[in-house]
């Protein structure tokens, strides 16, 4: 899949999210990169050899007080080699670019990986 389809995918799962989240996300950027850097792998808590698939920096929604001016946005990074090592289809692709910004967004909003975990579990259910 060419760079330019990968970023479509993932611009299209954010449209996909609901509105309600959609209109609460700021001052964050999501971003397409080939695969994560070894600082990137530390702060996702991944070994070499390990995928990650997607990673969020920065301070969470729920965690920004009055002060909270002038900063940098915050990044989501979406790696288009890790989630095509996974899948092994176009459809599975698109699957896991939207679950995978489903989960960083989750992450935004102040989600711990834990409460994550458990509600994808749950989405996973519901869609079955």
């Amino acid at each position: 899949m060419s760079d330019k389809e990968f970023e479509q995918l993932v611009a299209q799962a954010i449209r996909e999210l609901p509105r309600r989240f959609r209109e609460k996300m700021e001052n964050v950027a999501v971003v397409v990169e080939d695969e994560p850097s070894p600082s990137q792998r530390k702060k996702g808590g991944v070994s070499f050899g390990s995928l990650l698939l997607g990673l969020y920096e920065g301070v969470p929604r729920t965690k920004r007080g009055p002060f909270y001016t002038l900063v940098l946005p915050d990044k989501i990074t979406i790696f288009k080699s890790s989630i095509e090592a996974v899948a092994a289809t176009p459809e599975e692709i698109i699957q896991q670019v939207k679950n995978t910004v489903w989960h960083e967004v989750a992450h935004h909003f102040g989600f711990s990986e834990e409460r994550v975990r458990k509600l994808e579990r749950k989405r996973k259910v519901k869609d079955a």
